[in-house]
């Protein structure tokens, strides 16, 4: 399917909204986790969109996988985050368990973007 925009993909909406929603859980850290988990959950679960969005400005098939990849690296580094997160007592195993299934599903299709990337491009 051809998107006119980054924000029309399905992997970036669900992206955002989990970043959103990881946002929602770091609120109530304490303030000393303000340099530490809260500005590293944040900042991976927002790179996750951001990156999608970046490589879909991008013109080369190479370039588009490069940002897609990144994507998909900060999302494994948000659930890496997350399991800390609740091993220490911040996040419920519940709300844990919920954003790690959640950003493995969102691995998946970027993966499914990835292998479509890397597929000989049909001819004219």
């Amino acid at each position: 399917m051809k998107y006119n925009s980054f924000m029309e993909m399905p992997v970036w909406q669900n992206a955002h909204h989990l970043a959103l929603e990881v946002f929602q859980i770091t609120v109530t850290l304490p303030r000393s986790e303000d340099y530490g988990l809260t500005s590293q959950i944040r900042r991976s679960s927002n790179s996750v969109p951001a990156n999608l969005a970046e490589g879909f400005g991008r013109n080369t098939r190479k370039d588009k996988a490069n940002f897609y990849s990144i994507a998909r690296g900060s999302v494994f580094e948000t659930q890496s985050h997350l399991i800390y997160g609740q091993k220490i007592g911040y996040f419920s195993p519940e709300t844990t368990q919920h954003l790690i299934e959640e950003y493995s599903n969102l691995c998946h299709e970027i993966n499914k973007i990835l292998k479509s990337l890397s597929s000989p491009q049909p001819q004219p």
